[in-house]
């Protein structure tokens, strides 16, 4: 029987970032790539303006061959959101498993924006912003990634 992993193992605390500009958002997205997530664990709250997922995201700040891959369950939440679109997702699909490529920020007028979130088989999420206001924070201890090894991107 294994053990999962321990945030004490790692020397490190639960991630809890925060974006509010394009560069954030891009330590954001190196963050969630690879991350998956059942389509059931996306919530729009449309009176909210907020858009969120729970993602298993790939702790690649601790991946460095040393030690077990590991996996943790984080909240990415999207504050003024305005609507969102999607391309290639069946969200009727309760079954549908959602891999997390990167995130890309399209700059508006006045700081808003688009926001994409690419998914693997060319299935993307599109938030238009009024700002960039997006939060990443790990909500579970680390967990040794299923299938033992890291994400691979041959085409990289």
């Amino acid at each position: 029987m294994t053990e999962d992993a321990r945030f004490e193992d790692a020397g490190g605390r639960a991630l809890r970032l925060q974006a509010l500009d394009a560069d954030d958002l891009k330590v954001v997205s190196s963050l969630v790539q690879d991350a998956v997530l059942p389509i059931s664990e996306i919530k729009w709250q449309p009176r909210k303006r907020r858009f969120s997922l729970l993602i298993n995201r790939f702790r690649w700040e601790e991946a460095d061959g040393r030690g077990a891959p590991e996996r943790v369950r984080s909240l990415l939440v999207f504050d003024d959101v305005l609507t969102l679109r999607s391309q290639g997702v069946d969200r009727t699909d309760r079954d549908l498993i959602l891999s997390v490529l990167f995130l890309e920020w399209r700059a508006g007028e006045d700081g808003a924006g688009q926001i994409t979130l690419l998914l693997a088989g060319d299935g993307a999420l599109e938030l238009t912003v009024e700002a960039v206001n997006a939060t990443l924070q790990d909500v579970t201890k680390p967990y040794r990634a299923p299938s033992g090894r890291r994400p691979a991107h041959p085409d990289a």
